[in-house]
């Protein structure tokens, strides 16, 4: 009897477990169609192992393990692996660090700028001595920053902005420069605020530098870009410093929309390993109206290119779309691992409409998987409030492309 890679597959996620849990197996149920799923804590019981590499903030990003997961188990080195809803880029790290070529697409341009240059790492004496080369002058902001830095430190915020350039090392400085621009240490450019995975609005900062009785301290931002370097660069032997340059030679990046990706070949991807925009729960370029400043971008443009949807029948249209693409691209055999979560206080599953989604477009279903976890303090998404907007389960449908 011969054994499909859709029972290969399900029989690896039932036989999987953990210290003292082992995988529950259930059935989701769709109209007249029964599809298994698989409930486990499948990889955040590894949640702190991840390489440093990966340490760079962004508003609701998974974490390593997941991509990694899959990575593991479909691919094999020198596969591709796609994200085209990039993010941060933590699948297209982990896929990099794992010796598979990487395809990248994020409609918006801050996705490449904190991903491409951990492809090309500098070493920090390279950083240290480019950070030397320029001058601090003082200047302004084209705009009001006085309630995020300290004077002196908008003035080396701006002079970094203005003479940074395209190159390796200038592209790991602003990768660096644009993930510490606020937080809550003093490990970042700014006063005390809150997530350091955006930036809060001009008034609102406002209003949390009164409360608190805040005024921006002076911050050194050349001691915090090395600082966050050596951190970053803390598991990166010169082993994988290769492997990821030799990568970051064949990989691709696109800022384009997920459903026009014409200049991915046909069927060239191995795995897909995602998460797109659930519904309007996260306003990614108002989040990053900052970061967008300092890159050059107009947020207000890639706002409106995101697709954020109030109603699950807009969001199911443009996911439909999405899907399309992904069957085209991916090679017979191939899989995409679709994270998608519970909005609405659970209300709604977005996996429920997501199976019929890559249904239509071609794909075979071979499962869901729920990654629960117990949180105590935050859900996935920073700034949502705990199994209510946001949720603490992630769950991921598994697609495969029949050869």
């Amino acid at each position: 009897m011969v054994v499909s890679s859709i029972e290969k597959a399900q029989a690896a996620l039932s036989q999987f477990t953990l210290v003292d849990r082992e995988t529950m197996i259930d059935e989701l149920i769709l109209g007249s169609t029964k599809y298994s799923k698989f409930v486990n804590e499948f990889w955040t019981a590894k949640q702190r192992q991840s390489n440093s590499i990966h340490e760079i903030s962004y508003r609701a990003c998974y974490k390593p393990e997941l991509p990694n997961f899959f990575i593991d188990i479909f691919t094999k080195e020198g596969d591709v692996v796609y994200d085209p809803f990039a993010g941060r880029g933590t699948t297209l790290i982990e896929a990099a660090l794992m010796n598979r070529q990487i395809i990248a697409n994020d409609v918006n341009p801050l996705s490449k700028i904190l991903t491409q240059p951990r492809l090309k790492i500098p070493t920090i004496k390279e950083v240290q001595k480019r950070l030397d080369l320029i001058k601090f002058i003082n200047q302004r902001a084209d705009i009001d920053l006085s309630m995020f830095f300290h004077r002196d430190t908008e003035s080396e915020i701006v002079s970094l902005k203005n003479n940074l350039e395209d190159n390796p090392i200038d592209n790991w400085i602003r990768m660096v420069s644009t993930n510490r621009l606020t937080g809550h240490s003093a490990g970042f450019f700014s006063g005390y605020t809150l997530p350091p995975n955006q930036a809060a609005s001009q008034r609102r900062q406002k209003l949390i530098n009164k409360r608190l009785g805040i005024v921006p301290s002076y911050k050194n931002t050349k001691e915090i870009i090395i600082k966050k370097s050596q951190s970053l660069m803390r598991n990166i032997n010169s082993d994988l410093s290769r492997r990821l340059e030799d990568v970051s030679s064949t990989a691709i990046f696109s800022s384009l929309d997920s459903r026009k990706t014409n200049h991915i070949s046909s069927d060239s991807v191995h795995l897909t390993v995602t998460s797109p925009p659930f519904l309007n729960i996260v306003r990614y370029a108002e989040d990053n109206w900052l970061r967008s400043w300092f890159n050059g971008i107009d947020a207000s443009k890639i706002e409106s290119k995101i697709s954020s949807c109030r109603t699950v029948d807009k969001w199911s249209n443009i996911m439909s779309g999405v899907f399309s693409e992904l069957y085209r691209v991916t090679v017979p055999g191939g899989w995409v691992a679709f994270e998608v979560g519970e909005v609405n206080n659970g209300k709604i599953k977005l996996d429920e409409h997501v199976i019929p989604l890559g249904i239509s477009s071609g794909f075979i279903c071979a499962g869901v998987m729920v990654n629960s976890q117990d949180f105590t303090k935050t859900s996935n998404i920073w700034g949502v409030e705990n199994m209510k907007i946001g949720t603490n389960t992630n769950r991921i449908v598994l697609f495969h492309k029949s050869k």
